[in-house]
């Protein structure tokens, strides 16, 4: 567990200060389930492979100056008015403030550039902004490590989120990684080491589309650990993929090897829960399969939000117009993690 801080004053000849943290949204390729602790602390560990991509939650924070009827307001898709932090009803926003022993006033405001609860890890890239803009007012630098277990700290043991460990340290180190949960406390990262010309013709390989279906990973998580002791054998097989794409990326191995073990790795992640994936969700994948795609996968815990193809580059226009249905959602790779990129002092 990480240990509380001391509560502060934001004031402290700080006042009139905004800050606007960008943290990008995360792909996961390999390993999803195994960043659960129920799973990792009993077996022998977890790991992921993921990639962040540029795009991006935005969060905006300064002091509320004493002039408003209220000490806290918190704008998302909805506008809070608080007077005390048990008050606040979103849940990452009110343990955020807490777990900071935030005293003073603060506005909060939150912008995406791609849904809420829809598999790119948006409520950790959430979290993980906060953290960051709330140090930033103080005047504080910390490392994006420590943003990453103080934000899984919050969302799995104040707001008791069913929610694994990678999603906080995918988006705040940012990145194309493999991630191995060791244990609660020991998280090691390790970047894939791809040339510039061979990492650019990799993310050629993909096309991300949006199902319109947004659904609770929470929900859908808690399904899973309910199972997870039946589903041993598969989540170690899902875990040893990670290994498998690692030494693909890395041993100079066909690339569409890549696209054939994300293909077994969704076939494995269905088995997990019958939440995962519905008829609706098996007709898209059938039909880029069809059309030239090698594997894919809907991302995050399942059963809507965005899925992922892997195809060879000359097939992408083929599986474009074969899923003309949904929307295409054109990305890059984002290698920054999460960032301060605005800081002003006002009078106020």
């Amino acid at each position: 567990m990480v240990a509380g801080k001391k509560s502060y004053s934001l004031h402290e000849g700080r006042g009139g200060i905004m800050i606007i943290t960008r943290t990008p949204f995360r792909i996961s390729f390999f390993g999803g389930g195994t960043d659960l602790p129920a799973f990792y602390e009993e077996n022998g560990g977890g790991a992921v492979l993921s990639t962040t991509i540029n795009k991006y939650c935005y969060i905006s924070c300064r002091v509320l100056p004493p002039f408003f009827e209220c000490k806290h307001k918190i704008v998302y898709s909805k506008q809070e008015m608080a007077n005390e932090i048990n008050e606040i009803i979103h849940p990452s926003a009110r343990e955020t403030l807490r777990f900071m022993n935030i005293t003073d006033g603060v506005s909060i405001s939150h912008d995406g550039d791609l849904p809420a609860m829809s598999g790119l890890g948006s409520s950790s890239a959430f979290t993980v902004g906060l953290l960051h803009a709330l140090y930033a007012l103080k005047g504080k630098i910390v490392p994006k490590k420590r943003l990453a277990m103080e934000a899984i700290h919050i969302e799995q043991d104040m707001i008791k989120e069913n929610v694994g460990s990678q999603d906080q340290v995918a988006v705040a180190l940012g990145g194309f990684n493999k991630i191995e949960f060791k244990s609660q406390h020991n998280i090691e990262v390790t970047p894939i080491p791809m040339g510039r010309e061979t990492f650019q013709r990799f993310q050629d390989h993909f096309l991300l589309f949006f199902t319109g279906v947004i659904r609770s990973a929470s929900r859908i998580e808690a399904d899973k650990l309910n199972h997870i002791n039946e589903k041993k054998k598969e989540l170690e097989s899902i875990r040893s993929m990670v290994d498998e794409a690692f030494n693909i990326l890395t041993n100079e191995r066909d690339v569409l090897d890549f696209g054939r073990l994300l293909h077994e790795s969704w076939q494995l992640k269905k088995s997990l829960s019958e939440k995962v994936s519905n008829p609706y969700i098996d007709t898209i994948y059938d039909t880029a399969i069809k059309s030239g795609a090698i594997g894919g996968k809907i991302l995050g815990a399942g059963g809507g939000g965005f899925i992922l193809f892997f195809m060879s580059p000359e097939d992408r226009e083929k599986v474009k117009q074969a899923l003309n249905f949904l929307l295409h959602v054109p990305f890059r790779f984002d290698v920054l993690g999460s960032q301060v990129i605005y800081y002003t002092e006002e009078a106020i």
